[in-house]
């Protein structure tokens, strides 16, 4: 008796030296009424008002310094082509910089390289995207053989996906609100709100490789429109 007295005396001043919050039982919340959880996906539409392009230059040569200078040569009149039509070096970053060996295969013979082949590609935003049609046209009369894009997107999409937050939300209730008819119920209140994801205009890649000589009629770029979407999980209370 005399130790399950002392154990007991231990175990007190034990608890006594913790803290208030850590003497406090957790229990679990009850809550009066059912619980329905629903996913929801908000929309908005926004015209691109971006536009991104990969443009570069590739080059073949007997030899690997002769194809890195060609490439040189015509990459600089690309950039400076950039520059004049108004981009901003802000908005041209490289994006790849290649030299490849090239090679002829036979039958039962090991390859033989015939030349190197280089390659240069930047990176361009085009801020206007009605005037990048035009600006193709103008790289690649200057030189750039290898074009990629346009890729079609917000520059700035924050305001947009605020707008798909808020349709989300409320489809979920309007669809927490079916639901509660349906059972006879009411919707109480939001228990919880949590974002599944934000999804950004999706862009559109139209993949070209021109030379100078296939270039006719000017290109165009046609911003149309794009779609933002957002998805939330929304636990309601129904009574």
């Amino acid at each position: 008796m005399i130790r399950m007295v002392l154990a007991t005396s231990a175990a007190l001043a034990a608890v006594a030296a913790l803290p208030a919050a850590a003497q406090q039982e957790a229990h679990p919340v009850v809550l009066d009424g059912t619980v329905l959880d629903v996913s929801a996906t908000g929309t908005s539409t926004r015209v691109p008002d971006l536009a991104v392009i990969q443009a570069g230059v590739v080059t073949q040569a007997a030899t690997a310094a002769e194809a890195m200078q060609q490439n040189n040569a015509q990459m600089t009149r690309v950039v400076a082509a950039l520059r004049k039509a108004g981009i901003a070096d802000r908005d041209v970053q490289t994006a790849r910089i290649s030299l490849s060996p090239q090679y002829r295969y036979a039958d039962n013979k090991p390859p033989v390289i015939t030349g190197y082949q280089a390659s240069n590609q930047v990176s361009v935003r085009f801020r206007d995207v009605a005037k990048s049609g035009a600006i193709l046209d103008t790289l690649v009369t200057v030189g750039a053989n290898d074009i990629q894009g346009p890729n079609l997107t917000l520059d700035k999409p924050e305001g947009a996906l605020d707008e798909a937050r808020v349709d989300a939300v409320k489809k979920a209730r309007a669809r927490a609100e079916l639901y509660a008819a349906a059972a006879g119920l009411k919707v109480d209140r939001i228990l919880t709100i949590s974002e599944n994801g934000a999804l950004p205009p999706v862009p559109v890649p139209m993949m070209m490789r021109a030379a100078k000589a296939e270039v006719a009629d000017s290109l165009q770029v046609l911003a149309g429109e794009r779609e933002l979407n957002v998805t939330v999980s929304v636990r309601f209370l129904l009574k």
